[in-house]
């Protein structure tokens, strides 16, 4: 193998379309924080918020961090599970809070909140 060059492939993703070649780069990744206050958060619990909390990059690409708290309030009581959402966008924050019987449910609703603050948020700089 005396004069011949050894080049490396790469696989890229990539999308073929009527014979043309497009490179599509991996999106900005937001940052998740989870924080769990007065207890500690499972594994399963910590995928689960981060499955959903994710899902907000599709409402608004330009999504820098997300942190989540969840917060026990009191132990022996129903509805006793707090869920706050903040999520950094440029030149803002947006925050939502919920208070359910499980972190799930918070999960949820914050995130169905977040998506309609999102909504409103895009907009209002479209009109900028």
């Amino acid at each position: 193998m005396h004069g011949s060059v050894f080049l490396p492939t790469f696989v890229l993703p990539c999308r073929l379309t009527a014979g043309t070649f497009s490179y599509t780069p991996k999106p900005n990744y937001m940052e998740i924080k989870i924080q769990a206050v007065r207890f500690d958060a499972t594994d399963k619990l910590q995928a689960f918020v981060e499955k959903k909390v994710e899902k907000l990059s599709k409402s608004f690409e330009d999504i820098k961090t997300a942190e989540v708290t969840l917060k026990v309030v009191k132990p022996a009581t129903a509805m006793n599970k707090e869920t706050a959402l903040q999520v950094n966008v440029p030149g803002s924050q947006l925050f939502v809070e919920k208070t359910c019987d499980t972190f799930e449910e918070g999960i949820d609703q914050c995130v169905d909140a977040m998506k309609v603050q999102l909504t409103k948020y895009k907009e209002k700089l479209r009109k900028k």
